[in-house]
């Protein structure tokens, strides 16, 4: 049966609030609010064609050819025909599966996940596996063993978000090398969806999958300019891979759905040459925001947050009976300065039933002034809230 998404389910209590003229702070999405660069919104206001055409089904050469270069800046190594676009990074996860999964086959990944995977294996008829991580001790991966427990003539695929969705985990040199000996080992399939790459909060070098030597052919990587360049609306992904057999597969559905969309290739082309200031900025607020919001957090009694090292998100463990319930009177009961919260259930991104049941996923995606508003929202609903445990 295929799930409803905990990042928009609750969304009808929060349409229903704002036409009761309350104002809903959203902490419940990945959609940022960082200005799209002006380079693409300049190839938007230029486009003069006559016609919007099919564009190739695996994408426009010049923009994968630009995407050469782009992933050349991380030590990633491509050719054009190594890249394929996509509808976002959704469809890329949906191809990889349909490519490489047979109806019944196995996918190991870490326990909260991305909860749109598994509509996307449900999709391709696909088994998800979860090995567990914690809040407590900040999502870190778990051991060999963890992963070996799992594995059975079925496996075929790791999959891993590198920042993680929606931990804000950061994958180090030593994890991603144990990922590559299991890999290697069982000769899995490693996706890994690198979407939030740009977003990396420590000192040390970004580890891609593709940096991972002697499982060339088994990774296919997913990516989007949706984050990085704040172009969720334009719908463009791409997968890439160096395992031939794969593409030609993925190719197939490509084929199958005609060609990804014409103006969003176009932005994204454009978007390629974006000035480095424009992703520091951008960095340096996310990171602004980052520090903010977990201390805030952190003082509200009852709240914690372990310090997400990647992406724009966190899980905090909240001090209520049911996140889900407590989310919910937010939007329908609580009102304080005329506003409420909109967050994420945690239990949504968890496999198992019960599961992550106190816990909410909050993305920090609003600015400094209010991420502060919505914090002392927060810490009101908590005093308020008949559930507070």
């Amino acid at each position: 049966m295929m799930p409803s998404s905990p990042i928009r389910k609750l969304a009808p209590y929060a349409e229903a609030a704002k036409r009761n003229g309350v104002h809903v702070y959203h902490l419940n999405i990945g959609q940022p609010d960082i200005k799209t660069p002006q380079c693409a919104l300049d190839a938007l206001h230029n486009i003069d064609r006559k016609i919007l055409e099919y564009s190739p089904s695996d994408g426009f050469l010049s923009l994968r050819t630009k995407m050469v270069s782009y992933y050349a800046r991380y030590g990633i190594y491509l050719s054009p025909d190594e890249i394929i676009i996509t509808a976002g990074g959704s469809e890329a996860v949906l191809f990889a599966f349909l490519s490489c999964l047979d109806p019944g086959d196995e996918i190991i990944i870490t326990d909260p996940f991305y909860a749109n995977y598994m509509a996307f294996a449900i999709s391709a008829g696909a088994v998800i596996k979860s090995v567990k991580t914690s809040i407590e001790d900040g999502f870190r991966l778990p051991s060999i063993e963890a992963f070996e427990q799992q594995i059975t003539p079925r496996t075929k695929a790791i999959l891993i978000c590198n920042p993680n969705n929606p931990t804000g985990y950061l994958y180090t040199r030593s994890e991603m090398n144990q990922l590559r000996d299991i890999v290697k080992k069982h000769n899995l399939f490693l996706f890994s969806d690198e979407v939030y790459r740009e977003f990396v909060y420590t000192g040390m070098p970004y580890i891609s999958a593709f940096h991972l030597e002697g499982i060339e052919e088994n990774v296919v990587l997913i990516d989007s300019v949706s984050k990085r360049y704040s172009e969720c609306g334009t719908r463009i992904g791409c997968l890439c891979t160096k395992n031939k057999m794969v593409r030609d597969a993925v190719m197939k559905f490509c084929q199958a759905r005609l060609s990804p969309p014409l103006i969003g290739q176009l932005i994204a082309e454009a978007s390629v040459d974006v000035e480095t200031s424009y992703l520091h900025e951008v960095y340096e607020e996310y990171l602004d925001r980052r520090n903010f919001l977990v201390d805030g957090l952190n003082k509200i009694p009852g709240v914690y947050s372990p310090i997400p090292m990647g992406a724009f998100y966190t899980v905090a463990k909240l001090p209520v009976d049911d996140a889900e319930k407590f989310c919910i009177w937010c939007l329908s009961d609580f009102r304080y300065k005329g506003s409420t919260i909109m967050m994420a259930p945690a239990a949504g991104f968890y496999t198992e039933p019960g599961e992550g049941r106190q816990e909410v996923r909050i993305a920090y995606v609003l600015n400094k002034q209010d991420l502060g508003q919505a914090l002392e929202c927060l810490a009101k609903a908590l005093e308020a809230y008949p559930g507070r445990e």
